[in-house]
């Protein structure tokens, strides 16, 4: 009886949004009487980031800061329409009618902005710090809090953008069944390294390498944790979580979550994680959407690495080692 090593690998590519019934997602900007930017979504911050990162669009889009940037996810009630937070496609769909919604609101601000310091619209450029410059001519400008201001009070404006992001249905081919059910994939590869006790069927992650192709980077920091994070989601998908382990017998099954089997911070292997980017054509600034991706490719790779290691092929999650060591004893009895 030895410990066993081995190495798997794993690429995947993952598309952003889901066009199998058209894919809308509307926005609406409009500003504050103090130069604020409030952005109305329908769409939900699960915690990955989406507020952030519809804040930073925005802010790029018009030319202020992001602190003067306030999303608010509403309700479908309230909010304007949006199919969804799901299929990796919050940052893609949303961020491309934010910045719809903004363009049309720095429009109308540039406007109030010319009238106030007489000049064209087209003359204008914004700082990126709260003011409004004329090109060429810096020393000429004026605070976009002032342009709020004469907008609400002088001018009788509303520094306000709607957006409306949309991929058209796509229907199949009647001939070949083809059809298009997304606009751009984000990809990933994982190499995992595993030993794997081949008399006890305990598997020990070493280390797990990730690649992520995901567009453009909007908040690099935020990538870099969400793919971590999901990197170790992955592992715990491959060999630890269960909703149903013991089916069709529940006798024995877990009552709540302090019952439920995760790896704990012992049990994480060394994570590297590389990001590539290359921007999408038709992605906010270039973005695709790591989202869900983040923990596919780790589940393969382990897959993989424990076959390379005591040559078992499992293929029912997660990988437990009762399974490995059935999987060993069938084999030797064959």
């Amino acid at each position: 009886m030895a410990i066993r090593r081995g190495r798997g690998v794993a690429a995947i590519n993952y598309p952003t949004g889901m066009n199998l019934g058209g894919d809308p997602t509307q926005a609406l900007v409009h500003s504050t009487p103090t130069g604020n930017f409030m952005v109305t979504l329908s769409s939900v911050d699960l915690g990955q980031g989406l507020k952030q990162i519809m804040a930073q669009i925005c802010a790029e889009t018009i030319g202020v800061p992001t602190d003067r940037v306030i999303i608010d996810t509403a309700d479908t009630d309230t909010g304007p329409h949006c199919m969804g937070t799901f299929a990796s496609r919050g940052t893609h769909r949303a961020g491309n009618a934010v910045i719809q919604a903004a363009k049309e609101a720095r429009q109308v601000m540039l406007e109030v902005a010319a009238e106030e310091l007489e000049v064209n619209a087209s003359d204008l450029e914004t700082d990126g710090e709260g003011n409004i410059l004329v090109k060429g001519a810096p020393q000429k400008s004026i605070s976009i809090f002032d342009v709020a201001l004469s907008a609400h009070f002088k001018r009788g404006r509303s520094i306000s953008g709607r957006g409306m992001f949309l991929i058209p249905r796509s229907y199949p081919e009647k001939e070949t069944g083809a059809m298009k059910p997304s606009t751009c994939y984000a990809h990933a590869c994982t190499v995992a390294e595993v030993e794997v006790d081949d008399e006890t069927g305990e598997v020990t992650v070493l280390t797990v390498k990730n690649v992520f192709e995901i567009g453009r980077a909007l908040n690099p920091k935020m990538v870099e944790q969400q793919l971590v994070g999901g990197s170790w989601m992955g592992i715990s998908h491959a060999l630890y979580e269960t909703t149903e382990p013991y089916y069709p017998n529940r006798d024995h099954g877990g009552t709540d979550f302090n019952q439920y089997l995760m790896p704990g911070p012992g049990d994480l292997a060394e994570t590297e994680i590389i990001v590539l980017e290359r921007p999408s054509a038709d992605g906010p600034y270039g973005a695709k959407g790591p989202g869900e991706m983040c923990a596919n490719p780790q589940i393969p790779a382990v897959a993989n690495a424990v076959f390379d290691a005591v040559g078992v092929r499992i293929d029912t999650l997660p990988i437990t080692p009762e399974r490995i060591l059935r999987a060993l004893k069938a084999q030797a009895a064959s």
